[in-house]
């Protein structure tokens, strides 16, 4: 194992030096301040100086934010890196990162980390108004803070330093330097326990503004919900109960319902027609937006971005994932063979309206879309929705690449850390491993709400009573905010039709004389095949899909999971790169001396 350097924590310990290295984080708080913070005079006592420092962690977080999106899907097989990418995103792409490699950098997540710790150490939690301590508000979204960032190192590094106090001078760094290293079980296990007591604390809201204007709305998404991390965090550490539970309660929390609403990207009612003559497109309505908006109903949390260099860090995402005019229309990544092939291979299904009791459910076949001019229409549509292709023309002489490449789901003012479909699918996973594969298999197909359960008995009684706890999904006259078939639909469905129709093909196959016990374990396995599948459909290109395969693959002790699926993500296996990741050691980043 390469021992982190010492440097690497005094770089961190830079960091708390000046409090608010962005100058806007001064700006986004309506009562303003010119005075910079520093270790010696900050004692964070006041509403402001803590206000403050939680600003300038996030504003710390900012610096981590692209690399998280790109360490989780460069290294996938969803995406393909093009001859004109960058030497370090090749270099993650081939799982063989140099020294310089501009992704690879520990000290930024540190550099958080030690923000959150300086925060915990020196906020001063005697302070109480009205019966309530003063921050505990804030104290709740530090210690998210820092657990997501060190279940993002965890992920990419495999093993790391679990350090807890702050660091601000060098006999620190030195004892920093020899903590012992954590895996991501351990890491996820200690932080579930530091969680728990600020589950039930509701994130503040602070007024954000820039130059007296309002700015992307309120602060509550810039933090982390405590359930939804917890959730994640028993994921890993692979209490499923647990996990399932506290998805389950931020979902119904309250009888505030989180939904998974009925956004989704299909055909209009005469399809086949259409695409007879090749003139029809599907509507995507608001689809991407919804994921690309920081105030749709999608977006759980995000780490805000600025606007402009000026001000701070921005997001290059885009420069990435695009043809801008800053990678002179070269994009660095396009979509996959692999992730191409898997939304081909949907079956699209959809219900018409005939009458207000008739039917017609249209399946379509692969000699419906002959006539098309593009195979990002066959299948599952949301490919089709957060991609384009266009050849732009250029003269022989020209720099600019004639092939224009747009994956659309990235936003330079914000980068999501949860969104709402996530989240159910991560519920899902859960539920499955915990032994509901029926529940599990609903989200997928049918959507979770009361009239699902009672009315059509898309879960069966027995494991509707086994799971009676996860099926809080209840309507409720009081809230106009509940669960019910207006409201809530399979997941599948965003792309693929209306699934619940889907007989024949989306399904899973169970043998005939299986009982209800007996089925359990055989239907797990093919859940599990599902909701995989659906993650790569349903959040392609967000930086979850490497993570995914890498859990899968922990949890049955299986490199070949992993190690498959990314040999194969340009169609054909490479053989060489395969044999690279049946080692587990080659799936971290190296960390540097």
């Amino acid at each position: 194992m390469i021992k982190i350097n010492r440097s690497i924590f005094l770089a961190a310990a830079m960091a708390v030096v000046s409090v608010f290295p962005l100058a806007s984080c001064q700006d986004m708080l309506s009562p303003g301040s010119d005075t910079v913070e520093f270790v010696e005079d900050n004692q964070l006592n006041t509403v402001h100086d803590t206000l403050y420092t939680v600003l300038g962690i996030v504003s710390e977080m900012q610096k981590i934010a692209d690399r998280t999106v790109i360490l989780g899907e460069v290294r996938g097989d969803l995406v393909a890196n093009t001859d004109k990418a960058s030497t370090s995103i090749k270099e993650l792409a081939s799982f063989d990162v140099k020294d310089g490699n501009v992704y690879n950098n520990i000290a930024d997540f540190y550099a958080v980390i030690n923000n959150c710790n300086y925060f915990l150490a020196n906020a001063n939690m005697n302070l109480h108004k009205l019966g309530e301590q003063t921050f505990e508000k804030e104290y709740a979204v530090v210690k998210a803070y820092r657990a997501w960032t060190y279940l993002q190192l965890a992920k990419i590094y495999g093993e790391v330093p679990l350090v807890l106090e702050p660091v601000t001078t060098i006999s620190q760094a030195e004892l920093a330097e020899q903590q012992d290293y954590k895996n991501i079980k351990e890491i996820c296990n200690f932080f579930i326990e530091d969680l728990k007591p600020y589950v039930n604390t509701i994130m503040p809201n602070y007024a954000v503004t820039s130059n007296g204007t309002q700015l992307l709305g309120t602060s509550r998404k810039f933090f982390i919900p405590v359930r939804v991390l917890l959730g994640e965090l028993c994921l890993w550490a692979e209490r499923y109960n647990e996990s399932a539970q506290f998805f389950h309660d931020y979902l119904t929390f309250n009888n505030h319902a989180v939904t998974t609403g009925t956004s989704k990207t299909q055909w209009g009612s005469n399809i086949k027609e259409a695409m007879q003559q090749g003139s029809q497109s599907p509507w995507s309505g608001g689809f991407i937006s919804d994921i690309t908006d920081p105030e749709s109903d999608e977006i759980i949390s995000y780490i805000p971005m600025e606007l402009s260099q000026f001000n701070g860090t921005i997001s290059s995402l885009e420069d990435v994932y695009q043809s801008t005019l800053n990678n002179k229309y070269y994009a660095q990544v396009v979509p996959s063979a692999s992730v191409k092939q898997l939304s081909r291979s949907q079956k699209y299904c959809q219900v018409n309206d005939i009458t207000a009791v008739l039917k017609d459910t249209v399946i379509l076949e692969e000699s419906d879309y002959k006539n098309l001019k593009t195979d990002l229409l066959y299948g599952d549509l949301r490919l089709n929705a957060s991609y384009t292709y266009a050849y732009i023309g250029q003269d022989i002489t020209s720099h600019y690449s004639a092939d224009r490449n747009t994956i659309m789901k990235f936003s330079r003012t914000c980068i999501p850390t949860y969104r709402v479909q996530q989240v159910y699918l991560m519920f899902a996973e859960a539920l499955n491993l915990a032994g509901f594969p029926e529940t599990a298999f609903a989200i997928l197909k049918y959507g979770i709400c009361q009239y699902n359960m009672e009315k059509m008995h898309y879960i069966s009684e027995k494991e509707q009573a086994r799971a009676a706890r996860f099926l809080g999904f209840k309507e409720n006259t009081v809230y106009a905010n509940n669960f019910d078939q207006y409201n809530t639909q399979g997941i599948h469905s965003r792309g693929s039709g209306d699934a619940y129709a889907n007989k024949d093909f989306y399904k899973i196959d169970m043998p005939k004389q299986a009982s209800y016990e007996d089925s359990i374990p055989v239907m797990m396995p093919l859940v599990e095949e599902k909701i995989l599948e659906e993650m790569a459909l349903e959040e392609a290109f967000e930086g979850t899909r490497y993570y995914n395969l890498m859990r899968m693959a922990l949890r049955k002790n299986n490199p070949a999971i992993l190690a498959e699926a990314v040999a194969k993500r340009n169609g054909t296996k490479d053989e060489a790169l395969f044999t690279r990741l049946m080692d587990k050691k080659n799936w971290y980043l190296p960390i540097k001396k």
